[in-house]
């Protein structure tokens, strides 16, 4: 593929200035920001038209692709039922549809009585390009069902609800909310949150069965702008909880659940730089909390004496130990414990000697599963490697046993003896060691000439685990190894992991990801002529920061929703998510700030040189990245850079953040990606 410069859409300039601390900066592409400009629509699809037919000698190929990751999976699939009130839980999924089934039954996990049917997803998305379910709760006496709908793709839901007795919809409706509701304990009051103009969840409402919505109660309104707020029911059932957060500080309210009329009480009041979440058993609560412990510790108080004053330490702060969770049992307490990178889990029985589990591997990811039961001895966890599918055991933490419960079924003749797996370090360009977890085909050669696909994120102390993927199969049997650099600004080290890659500190997560890039090429894993990145969301911030900076390096990259126009995102309030993460990328309106963000903002820094062949990819209803910075920071380099590799905007028209709905449909955008990789390496067959 080349860049057709004459047939490549063109985007008509049309300077704005904007101004702020006596700077300022000309965007040529502020007008893209309409989408309700037939003018922006008619630009967004002659992009995609552009890129069909750049990409047309692989649409073939990109159909074999699909069909091959299609392939693995199971054509009908079943998630491991969890119990919670009597009832046992699981989704399904029916050859040939692409939504799931929920049904519920009592009885055992093995004799099952009637299966009841909860709400078959495929029959709701009928009518809708894109459809979303999320959020399904079931009433206390396990009469009624409430979920959330978005059929726009803008995480925007609607609740219904559903009697579970007769199957019929109830007329209630809550318009605008996050998805999820908290139930009270009369079975008929329900908390629920709604967000403001700009996506922001920010008010909590109370409403009764069978009353309008323009009725319910406000509950609780969350002034501050920088903080984001949710509700839920806690894991022992007594209360309902109002959480409010933003990047560095957190406050919770709680509520009898027997009581919904009454009056919400403070847990701790909040505090600049004070992080902690609450897990509510017996008469205590416990604290998950950074309060004088920068990797986290554990406390416990009396649930009628929870300022942060009555806390008593039960698990100290360690160095080198991020304190990341925890599930409560009757005689168990067990940690999340990330360690070099590793999340470990941690068994501490109220009376014996703890342990960690054993999973029989060195580099791996271990979760907690649904364990919605304080009365057992057995712990749900989710498990996998890069070699290993996705697996979950229950844990008999007693006997110290795991069983298997499912792992998931990769078809096609997959082998997990075929693939291996390494953890390198990087040295950093400061000193520090950057993990890589890396995973290619046995008998792929190191002899720097093969192609590399590696991957980042490194933002919101978000780590980047050692997953399995099947579609990612496509490409290791084709030559490629896949590599994770996890790189500053994500958690794997510990909490200064993260602190070294946010606001000031930003660039060492870009400066990381090319050093991995260097020591992958050093150790002769490949060459700059087959090295690939890719990244989405913060991860394409990422992606547009190391072509600025290393062009040279990289043979192709996907930029998959990219954050590229960050100060002019950060200074419009208007905007969803803004506010709330100036903690996180820093507030523009201070300049020092400013002038930080501008040194590495991708669109404010395209040069004119040359680039590597790039697919960027967007969704027109994505809340969380606006189209619109992918589409101008395309516009911006098709105007600059000096190359004739090929550039290629993709936006979905149906879809958001996450891309389409759905079992399968996600799949072709994925072939699209591996597509432009395989035939960039030479090996799209």
């Amino acid at each position: 593929m080349k860049t057709d410069t004459n047939k490549a859409p063109g985007a008509k300039k049309i300077p704005e200035a904007l101004s702020i601390h006596d700077h300022t900066r000309i965007d040529e592409y502020y007008w893209l920001r309409d989408r309700e400009d037939q003018e922006v629509i008619d630009y967004l699809n002659a992009e995609n038209t552009y890129r069909e037919e750049k990409m047309a000698h692989l649409k073939e190929f990109e159909k074999t692709l699909f069909e091959e990751m299609k392939g693995r999976m199971k054509p009908d699939d079943e998630s491991v039922p969890y119990r919670h009130n009597d009832y046992y839980y699981k989704a399904e999924y029916k050859e040939g549809l692409e939504h799931p089934i929920y049904t519920r039954w009592q009885g055992t996990l093995e004799k099952p009585e009637q299966i009841e049917l909860l709400l078959d997803v495929n029959e709701l998305a009928k009518s809708f390009d894109y459809f979303q379910v999320s959020g399904l709760s079931v009433s206390p006496n396990n009469k009624l069902l409430a979920y959330g709908e978005d059929t726009v793709s803008r995480r925007i839901y609607t609740v219904r609800f559903k009697n579970l007795e007769t199957g019929e919809l109830l007329e209630d409706q809550l318009p605008n909310t996050t998805g999820s509701v908290a139930w009270a304990n009369d079975n008929q009051t329900v908390f629920y949150t709604v967000k403001d103009d700009a996506l922001r969840p920010y008010k909590i409402f109370k409403h009764r069965l069978g009353t309008p919505a323009s009725e319910d109660e406000e509950v609780y309104h969350e002034s501050d702008e920088t903080f984001l707020t949710y509700v839920y029911r806690s894991k022992s059932e007594k209360y309902i909880i109002i959480g409010s957060y933003q990047t560095i500080s957190n406050e919770f309210r709680v509520l009898s659940s027997d009581e919904p009329e009454g009056e919400f009480r403070m847990i701790q009041a909040r505090e600049r730089k004070l992080e902690y979440n609450i897990a509510h058993f017996g008469d205590q609560f416990y604290i998950h909390t950074n309060w004088n412990a920068r990797n986290f510790r554990l406390m416990i108080t009396d649930e009628l004496k929870t300022g942060k004053e009555n806390w008593k330490e039960i698990v100290p702060h360690r160095d080198d130990v991020l304190l990341e969770g925890l599930e409560i049992f009757h005689d168990y307490l067990v940690l999340a414990e990330r360690h070099n990178g590793i999340t470990r889990l941690r068994v501490m029985p109220r009376d014996g000697e703890e342990h960690y589990i054993d999973f029989g591997e060195e580099v791996y990811l271990a979760q907690f599963g649904t364990n919605r039961e304080f009365d057992t001895q057995l712990l749900r966890v989710s498990y996998q490697s890069m070699t290993t599918p996705a697996t979950v055991y229950d844990y008999d933490m007693e006997k110290r046993t795991l069983k298997l419960m499912k792992q998931q079924e990769v078809l096609g003749g997959f082998d997990p003896d075929n693939y291996e797996a390494e953890r390198l370090y990087a040295p950093a360009r400061d000193g520090r060691k950057v993990p890589i977890s890396i995973v290619y085909r046995k008998g792929f050669q190191k002899n720097g000439t093969q192609p590399l696909l590696l991957y980042g994120y490194g933002s919101y102390g978000h780590s980047m685990e050692p997953y399995f993927g099947s579609t990612r199969l496509s490409l290791l049997d084709r030559g490629f190894a896949f590599a994770i650099a996890h790189i500053r600004g994500g958690e794997e080290m510990g909490r200064y992991w993260y602190e070294e890659g946010k606001l000031l500190n930003k660039k060492n997560t870009f400066y990381d990801f090319i050093d991995c890039a260097e020591y992958l090429i050093k150790e002769k894993f490949t060459d700059k002529e087959h090295l690939f990145a890719m990244g989405g969301s913060a991860g394409g911030l990422l992606m547009g920061a190391i072509i600025n900076l290393r062009p040279d390096l990289w043979k192709g990259v996907v930029a998959a929703v990219p954050f590229v126009d960050v100060i002019t995102t950060m200074l419009d309030t208007s905007i969803p998510l803004t506010t709330g993460e100036y903690d996180e990328w820093g507030n523009p309106n201070d300049k020092q700030y400013y002038d930080y963000m501008l040194s590495y903002s991708p669109y404010d820094n395209v040069k004119t040189q040359d680039y590597p062949a790039m697919l960027v990819t967007t969704g027109l209803h994505d809340s969380q990245v606006q189209y619109w910075e992918p589409a101008k920071w395309v516009a911006r380099l098709r105007e600059m850079k000096t190359d004739d590799n090929p550039l290629l905007l993709y936006t979905n028209m149906s879809t958001g953040h996450s891309g389409a709905s759905g079992r399968f449909e996600s799949l072709k955008d994925i072939a699209m990606d591996y597509a432009f990789l395989l035939d960039l390496a030479g090996r799209a067959k």
